[in-house]
């Protein structure tokens, strides 16, 4: 028996191959859209993909359980409250799946979602691992607040709180400390608020160093879970409705995307929809087209793009070379947002520039600009920067652009640079005035206010 585990480092997501060398069939839990790495180890192994086990309907990525049903032949198992729209068999309380020595056991663990399961792997009559799917992870335990209006069934935050305290501690508490924890994610998702940057751990050492399985009453635990959660990103609902209907083959997905070969003239594009330009930012501050919001390739690409563009809403999507914009339609595609791109083509350069900030100016006369403050609250809370700044954070800077003051320059800044500069993008296009980003020349700015403190 193997265990394999797959990591998106760019959406922090772990999905597993179970692998039973007697039989040589695997079952796949929580798989990426793009199936080809599964494919791979399964070849390399020489085994058949028999089924997949969805712990839920996932809302930060999607799965591709449907094509490996499709193309493979794979039974898709997922809890019957999930009511999935795809060919699929009920996995719940008391259900279990038996390949080679290996026996999967469901159990329900409401409380990320209503239709949440982890499944315990039993190999040769003893438990040796839980996959907790968004349910429980190292450090930290799923976030309660994704369901209100998104799935089949939608339940309030409070409530899933509730039942989260619950499945941790009757059924996953009492499961053996040696049972290793296996999560579907890690540091870096938005799925909870407190990940480790661990892989894996066991029920012991979690019982120990988890804030979740401490000893507190129901009404503590939800108190603690749903504060400070981070954002909702918009397209969130979206996938987790495409992953109940079942997402189309991703490589068929991407055939279809418009990619523009020839030099495209900007006039023949679209006035009303926004430019996606994923150039670095000096690049893109030395000429870019109208409409455009600056947001890099390398960094969490798809989180943002889901979190500025809503679902539905088409744009153009532009790179620097034919290389970077093939990856970046896929990473696209990893959150379904594929079928929404306009056009995808290269860009060298464009008519319109930003102006790098005069530092020594605005160090000066700090009180001649607004200031824009794109991080959460609770980072501009707990280190705030500049007196006076307006706080907007990213995600809603495209519906409070109407907040900002006129008749000054306007500052953009975050904590590193890439919030900063696509925010810098979106404000430029509708601002009257001048808007600068202080990219990572903030970095400075922290390191001057915590030396006065």
């Amino acid at each position: 028996m193997k265990i394999e585990q797959f990591e998106d480092k760019e959406l922090s997501h772990y999905s597993y191959a179970i692998l039973s060398e007697c039989e040589q069939e695997i079952v796949l839990i929580d798989p990426s859209r793009d199936v080809a790495s599964y494919l791979d180890y399964a070849e390399k192994n020489e085994a058949k993909i028999i089924g997949v086990i969805e712990t839920h309907p996932h809302a930060d990525f999607i799965s591709g359980h449907l094509e490996l049903h499709e193309n493979q032949g794979a039974s898709i198992y997922c809890s019957k409250l999930v009511a999935a729209n795809y060919p699929h068999l009920p996995f719940d309380d008391g259900d279990f799946l038996v390949f080679g020595k290996i026996k999967l056991k469901a159990i329900n663990t409401p409380g990320h979602s209503p239709d949440s399961i982890s499944i315990v792997l039993e190999h040769n009559g003893v438990d040796k691992a839980v996959f907790t799917g968004d349910t429980l992870f190292i450090g930290d335990c799923g976030r309660p607040d994704l369901r209100e209006s998104a799935g089949n069934i939608t339940m309030k935050r409070v409530e899933l709180a509730r039942l989260m305290y619950h499945s941790l501690r009757e059924k996953l508490m009492v499961l053996a400390d040696d049972v290793l924890i296996y999560p579907a994610h890690g540091a870096g998702s938005l799925c909870g608020k407190a990940l480790s940057e661990a892989n894996h751990s066991t029920i012991g050492v979690e019982k120990i160093s988890n804030w979740s399985l401490q000893l507190m009453s129901e009404d503590q635990f939800s108190h603690l879970l749903m504060e400070d959660q981070p954002f909702v990103p918009k397209y969130f609902p979206y996938d987790v409705e495409l992953n109940r209907n079942g997402a189309p083959s991703f490589a068929l997905s991407i055939k279809e995307v418009n990619i523009i070969y020839e030099k495209v003239d900007p006039l023949i594009l679209d006035s009303e929809i926004v430019v996606i330009d994923t150039r670095p930012a000096d690049q893109f501050k030395k000429g870019h087209l109208p409409m455009s919001i600056n947001l890099m390739a390398n960094g969490k690409f798809e989180t943002w793009l889901g979190s500025l563009v809503s679902p539905e809403e088409y744009f153009y999507l532009v790179a620097d070379s034919q290389v970077s914009l093939n990856k970046l339609i896929e990473r696209t595609a990893k959150i379904g947002y594929e079928s929404f791109i306009k056009g995808a083509f290269l860009i060298e350069n464009g008519s319109i520039r930003m102006e790098e900030i005069d530092l020594a100016l605005f160090n000066n006369r700090r009180n001649a600009y607004s200031i824009v403050d794109v991080r959460s609250r609770t980072e501009a809370q707990e280190q705030p920067v500049f007196d006076h700044a307006i706080n907007i954070p990213l995600p809603e800077l495209r519906e409070r652009l109407i907040e900002i003051p006129t008749g000054k320059p306007i500052v953009v800044h975050c904590a590193g640079g890439y919030r900063s500069a696509a925010a810098s993008s979106i404000i430029a296009e509708r601002a009257s005035d001048k808007v600068f980003d202080l990219g990572d020349q903030i970095k400075n700015f922290i390191e001057e206010k915590q030396s006065q403190l």
